[in-house]
């Protein structure tokens, strides 16, 4: 079974866990249900996000409000808030719901778990989002698509280079025609080259014809190969339109995909298949994807790393001016990329960068500080789509609180769980006492 799978699925199980061993306290406290709720969520995507092999944060609440008005509490605590805010209201429904309703005194109790409810619901839609500058930047996004979709799909690798190359040498045609406009940066998606461009001549000239063709920088994702043998690296290249690869503008994904990218414990796992040998050993990068182009400094994310909070947060800090997914969807679905693209809506709202998600199949996307989502294309289709970007901005309490928020919100959590220990003693006493009770009589 997928390890991304039974994962979230124990932590779940530990999460129901520490919500049974809260019970006496919600017995004495019954208004405090929606809060520890709320507690409980974050700090059990905070372990989940880490460990193991670092973690898997796909499927966290917050994903779940790209469109909803919760999404703007990111702006003031990221993630973690927005989780801590849908926590409260599931808490706060559950416990409307779990109430007996044959007395009057039950209904006000009962109208206060309603009214917190509509309130995390509803309420973040007053929070102001944070505004972006007010210069632009011409940005064209190339999704070229695939010859077919699935596990396979790269079996054609000089097919998807060529979809990419041959749709940004269209655009150029548009561009001179007067049909298009001339962009200012173009980006292809992750895995666009899945030739070295920097070891295979062709492939490089075939990028360089395409750059050329449309005047300005192209930052395409590429596979890269080494000297050792099965070790791979997953790139952004910023490739000039007459001079190449700039090789000091060059992004390594940090956190590649345990058993997708790389295979943990290889000699144990291949004890039990010896098909573990077919996922190479992809080497992650060291440094935040700040690319500076001379149109605007990028913040360069890598497919499943927008699930990440530190990866984003880092490239903010050191000086994204706008947020740019480089993603390939082709292994998987519709659904999985439109939920790539609500955690792109999120991470625009926490860090006041509007965002773009460039896919090899779909969907592709721009976004806005306040998570609308403009000029998305289809799904398993090619697309070229120009927007005006406007760059920069001040910097959110999210983006200068870093995970204190969620640090906090975890904290608190574990002094609720430590708390509920005492009454847990003094509830199995009382009982004891009930039993010998019941036994003299």
């Amino acid at each position: 079974m997928d390890p991304a799978v039974v994962g979230p699925g124990r932590y779940l199980a530990l999460l129901g866990l520490a919500g049974a061993w809260l019970s006496p306290l919600h017995d004495r406290l019954r208004g405090l249900w929606p809060l520890t709720a709320g507690l409980l969520w974050v700090a059990q995507e905070a372990l989940r996000d880490r460990a193991p092999f670092g973690g898997f944060p796909w499927g966290r609440l917050a994903f779940s409000q790209g469109d909803a008005p919760s999404v703007r509490l990111a702006v003031l605590g990221g993630a973690p808030l927005v989780t801590f805010a849908v926590g409260i209201a599931g808490g706060a429904l559950v416990a409307l719901a779990w109430r007996r309703w044959g007395s009057p005194r039950t209904w006000l109790p009962a109208a206060g778990f309603a009214v917190v409810a509509a309130a995390m619901m509803a309420g973040p839609a007053l929070v102001p989002v944070a505004q972006p500058g007010a210069a632009t930047r011409t940005v064209a996004i190339v999704q070229g698509n695939v010859p077919r979709l699935g596990l396979d799909f790269n079996a054609q690798r000089a097919a998807v280079l060529l979809n990419h190359v041959r749709a940004t040498e269209k655009l150029a045609e548009d561009v001179r025609a007067g049909r298009q406009r001339q962009p200012q940066l173009v980006i292809w998606p992750e895995n666009a080259s899945d030739i070295d461009p920097l070891r295979n001549p062709d492939a490089a000239q075939q990028i360089a014809g395409a750059a050329t063709a449309i005047g300005v920088p192209i930052l395409l994702g590429a596979v890269l190969r080494s000297d050792v043998e099965g070790e791979i690296r997953n790139a952004g290249i910023l490739w000039q339109p007459v001079t190449g690869p700039d090789l000091e503008q060059i992004y390594i994904k940090r956190h590649p995909v345990p058993f997708a990218e790389y295979m943990p414990l290889r000699p144990i796992a291949r004890v039990v298949s010896d098909k573990v040998d077919l996922v190479k050993n992809m080497v992650p990068g060291d440094t935040p994807g700040v690319v500076r182009t001379p149109a605007a400094t990028i913040g360069d994310v890598i497919c499943f790393e927008v699930a990440y909070d530190s990866i984003v947060r880092d490239t903010v800090t050191g000086g994204a001016q706008i947020l740019a997914v480089q993603t390939n969807n082709a292994t998987f679905n519709e659904a999985e990329a439109r939920q790539q693209l609500a955690m792109v809506q999120l991470r625009a709202v926490e860090h006041g960068r509007e965002a773009l998600m460039v896919s090899t199949v779909g969907v592709s996307a721009f976004v806005g500080t306040a998570g609308q989502v403009y000029s998305s294309t289809g799904f398993n289709e090619p697309g070229v789509v120009l927007r005006d970007m406007r760059v920069d901005g001040p910097r959110t309490l999210a983006t200068r609180s870093g995970h204190w928020p969620e640090l906090a919100a975890v904290a608190l959590a574990v002094l609720v769980l430590v708390a509920a220990a005492p009454m847990r003693r003094r509830r199995r006493g009382d009982r004891a006492a009930a039993e010998s009770t019941t036994e003299e009589r």
